[in-house]
C-alpha cells in the first residue's frame, strides 16, 4: 500500500499534493451541488427527492436563478474548504455570504494578516467578481453575544419573510456584535428601503450594513452572463 508521503511524491511533492487535495474537494462540491439541483433521478431516495426540488424551486425563484445560486454555492463551499486549510481558527471565526459571485466576509481575524488572508483566499476563488471585506480585526477573537446575533438575524428574516413588498428569497442576512450585514438584490429602491427601515427598527440593532445592489445594477449584467 502507497504510504502518504509515497502518495504525495506521486504527485510532485507537499505542494502538489495538497492542491491535488484541494482539487479533489472542489470536484466533490461541485458534484453534490449538482446532484441536490438535479430533478427525480432513479437513484434517489423519498426524503432526499423532496429535499432536492423543494431546493431547486427555491433557486429557481430567486432573482440570480438556479445556475447562479449553484454557481454562488460552489464558490461559497470552495472559500470554506481553502479558509479551513489556511487556518481552522480564522475558518471558525469568518462568515461567508455570496450572491451573484458578489462576496461578503464578515467576521472576526485575531490579526490584520490573517483578515488579509481570509480576502485573498475569497479573490483567488474562480469566478469570484467582487469581494466586500468586513471582517472585524480583534486579538481576543470574541465574537461578541451569539444569542442576541442569532435574534436579530431571525427576527429580520422574519420580517422581511412576512413582508408582501419585499422578495425576501433575494436577501442575505449577517449579524455580528449588533451589526447587520445585508447583501443580495432588491427590486427597486422602495424595497430596499423597506428592508434597511426592517433591520433599523429591530432592537438591539447598533448599526446596519448595505451591501445590496438594485435589480437594474449594470454589475448584474456582467455576473449573469457568466453563468
Amino acid at each position: 500500500m502507497m504510504t502518504q508521503l509515497g502518495f504525495l511524491s506521486a504527485f510532485g511533492g507537499h505542494a502538489q499534493g495538497r492542491e491535488f487535495t484541494r482539487r479533489v474537494r472542489r470536484a466533490a462540491c461541485g458534484l453534490l451541488l449538482l446532484v441536490f439541483a438535479a430533478p427525480l433521478g432513479a437513484c434517489s431516495t423519498p426524503g432526499l427527492v423532496l429535499g432536492a426540488g423543494a431546493s431547486g424551486a427555491v433557486a429557481a425563484s430567486e432573482e440570480r436563478g438556479l445556475g447562479g445560486s449553484l454557481t454562488d454555492r460552489r464558490i461559497k463551499a470552495e472559500i470554506n474548504f481553502d479558509l479551513l486549510e489556511e487556518d481552522r481558527i480564522l475558518y471558525k471565526g469568518v462568515s461567508t455570504a455570496v450572491y451573484e459571485r458578489r462576496v461578503l466576509l464578515t467576521g472576526i481575524a485575531k490579526s490584520i494578516e490573517k483578515r488579509d488572508a481570509a480576502v485573498r483566499v475569497a479573490w483567488q476563488t474562480a469566478g469570484v467578481k467582487e469581494v466586500i471585506n468586513e471582517i472585524v480585526v480583534d486579538p481576543s477573537g470574541d465574537s461578541g453575544t451569539f444569542i442576541s446575533d442569532t435574534w436579530i438575524a431571525t427576527k429580520l428574516r422574519t420580517k422581511l419573510m412576512f413582508d408582501r413588498d419585499i422578495e425576501s428569497i433575494n436577501y442575505s442576512i449577517d449579524t455580528l456584535r449588533g451589526t447587520v450585514h445585508l447583501l443580495g438584490v432588491a427590486q427597486d429602491p422602495d424595497e430596499m428601503e423597506k428592508v434597511l427601515a426592517h433591520a433599523r427598527n429591530l432592537s438591539s440593532v447598533r448599526r446596519v450594513v448595505n451591501h445590496v445592489i438594485l435589480k437594474t445594477d449594470p454589475r448584474r449584467q456582467t455576473n449573469q452572463a457568466m453563468n
